[in-house]
């Protein structure tokens, strides 16, 4: 089975230390490792306040792990999430799909767009300097524009 990409956000309690922090990341890190996974990127987005209350706490250190593995892996990751009494809350999302669609989108927009130029007789490719550029959009859309009788006043 191919690997996949996933997040995964979780929730320490506020008054967490970064030492505490970088344990439970590296814990995590070795679960991913053993099992053929790789954690591509780590943030710690720090105390945060939480939507609503959880277990009489109204704040949170958050930390999010870009994984790249298998659904076994993330199914291990969240029963040890689980039983964990220093996690708050976690949530682990796949994004791969989510990357392919964008991706998939992108490319058919850019081949209509060569498309609909090459009918035009137009280069397939933009131009440097083709086209309007964002500051002169803005400046004509209000241009013309009639403010009505009292215009004069």
């Amino acid at each position: 089975m191919a690997d996949r990409q996933y997040e995964l956000v979780y929730i320490l309690p506020p008054e967490t230390t970064e030492e505490q922090v970088n344990e439970l990341h590296g814990q995590l890190e070795s679960v991913v490792s053993r099992m053929n996974g790789r954690i591509e990127k780590t943030e710690n987005w720090g105390r945060r306040k939480l939507a609503y209350e959880i277990g009489r706490q109204k704040e949170g250190v958050y930390v999010l792990e870009v994984i790249d593995g298998h659904g076994e892996l993330m199914k291990e990751l969240d029963r040890r999430l689980r039983v964990m009494d220093q996690v708050v809350r976690h949530l682990v999302v796949r994004v791969d799909g989510e990357k392919k669609v964008v991706e998939r989108t992108r490319t058919k927009r850019q081949a209509d767009s060569e498309r609909r130029r090459v009918k035009r007789g137009l280069p397939p490719q933009r131009q440097p300097g083709e086209g309007r550029t964002r500051e002169t959009e803005d400046e004509d859309a209000y241009s013309g524009l009639d403010l009505g009788p009292d215009e004069g006043v």
